[in-house]
């Protein structure tokens, strides 16, 4: 059986993008090189081998004239810097007018409908803000009155955080999925990429939001991408983490959520080994049998989650050498028949002012023990992945891009 893999470091930027100043960011960003140069060298001895180094000068992680993968970088072609964006690019559908943000947060008409629906009474905030920051400015009022609290980010993202004990989860869901209907039913003027509930626990001057429990509610993509094609050809696609919830089902055979990279990581040796079916919480829409392909996607979002857009230099950095721990797992994993693929969304650096996403190119690492490597350069586009993935799995590309094993 034919597999591709691909491993999502989310946020892991390699260098601003020429109109990254558009998107309200300074040039000098570059999340990877960042991080190794503040954090005084990172230790990525197995990411050394596949050859990251050769891609820029990162500290701690050194040139390799033999390296085990071809590496490169690509550049986002949609007009965005969020994770749905680059997720859609790598499945090959780029995006040509990009979601709306709210950096004045939302509209009455808006706010005012949700109230209605939900029935919650009244919202809190209503303005762009860090996670962490509001939860600690508005957890105790929202804990008193039961108001959910409502924000935004640079991204295009209708929030809603409540305390587990104040709000129960289901409730939180329920109401996620009214914002995104209502927001669907806007969707002209107001196309807003993910509704996310972000739950949170604890007391005050001590709230922590709830990863594991975190649900994104995203536009459903407005055409088939490579996942769809893989299920179409009888294939099995496993969406580890994020990647059901920002494809909304679409092209997904196999999902489970994960509460952090460990167990992403851990989550994706039992899908090479054949082993991930013992998983309790494994989610089964539509069982392939005996399939010829499949596509393991994995989204690691702790690097962006709670170090990126905390400006965690030391957190991301040690996010990135658990990465690279498992690596020496994966890679023996890897076979003649398997194609690996390591890239990012956008960039999240945590060294420059704002706690935003950077609009920044993202690193390629492309591994399989039957392909000779190559420097790649710099790619054009993100969909380079789904050209690459279609001409791995035997499958006729009707996506933008050009594959990254074809010299």
């Amino acid at each position: 059986m034919k597999r591709a893999i691909i491993l999502v470091i989310d946020g892991l930027g390699a260098g601003a993008l020429p109109d990254a100043y558009k998107y309200g960011d300074l040039p000098e960003c570059n999340t990877l090189a960042n991080v190794a140069r503040v954090s005084g060298g990172l230790n990525l001895p197995n990411l050394e081998k596949l050859g990251l180094g050769n891609i820029d000068d990162i500290m701690g992680v050194s040139q390799n004239p033999a390296p085990l993968a071809s590496a490169g970088t690509m550049t986002e072609m949609s007009r965005g810097k969020d994770t749905t964006t680059g997720h859609w690019e790598m499945a090959g559908l780029i995006l040509e007018h990009p979601f709306r943000t709210y950096p004045e947060g939302f509209p009455q008409f808006l706010t005012d409908e949700f109230i209605k629906r939900t029935g919650c009474g009244k919202i809190l905030a209503n303005y762009p803000a860090s996670g962490i920051a509001i939860i600690n400015e508005l957890g105790d009022e929202h804990v008193k009155t039961g108001y959910p609290i409502i924000y935004t980010s640079a991204d295009s993202v209708f929030q809603i955080a409540c305390h587990v004990e104040t709000i129960p989860l289901e409730t939180l869901y329920k109401w996620c999925e009214i914002a995104r209907k209502l927001l669907d039913e806007n969707a002209k003027e107001h196309n807003v990429c993910r509704v996310i509930a972000r739950p949170f626990e604890g007391t005050s001057g001590n709230y922590t939001r709830i990863s594991a429990a975190r649900r994104d509610y995203s536009v459903k993509p407005p055409k088939p991408t490579i996942l769809d094609e893989i299920v179409k050809n009888n294939g099995n696609v496993i969406g580890i983490g994020k990647i059901e919830d920002i494809f909304v089902k679409s092209g997904i055979t196999h999902a489970i959520h994960t509460g952090n990279n460990k167990q992403g990581l851990e989550l994706t040796i039992k899908a090479l080994t054949g082993d991930l079916s013992d998983e309790k919480d494994l989610i089964v829409y539509k069982e392939n049998k005996n399939p010829e392909i499949s596509l393991i996607f994995n989204n690691l979002v702790d690097t962006d989650m709670l170090f990126g857009h905390r400006n965690d230099v030391a957190g991301f950095a040690g996010a990135l050498e658990e990465i690279d721990s498992y690596l020496e797992k994966i890679i023996p994993l890897i076979t003649g028949d398997d194609l690996l693929i390591i890239t990012a969304d956008h960039g999240c650096d945590p060294t420059v002012p704002g706690t935003d996403h950077t609009r920044e190119m993202a690193p390629v690492l492309v591994y399989s023990p039957s392909i000779a490597p190559r420097d790649l350069g710099q790619r054009e586009t993100f969909s380079d992945v789904a050209a690459t993935v279609c001409q791995w799995l035997g499958l006729p590309c009707q996506w933008p891009g050009k594959s990254l094993i074809t010299a």
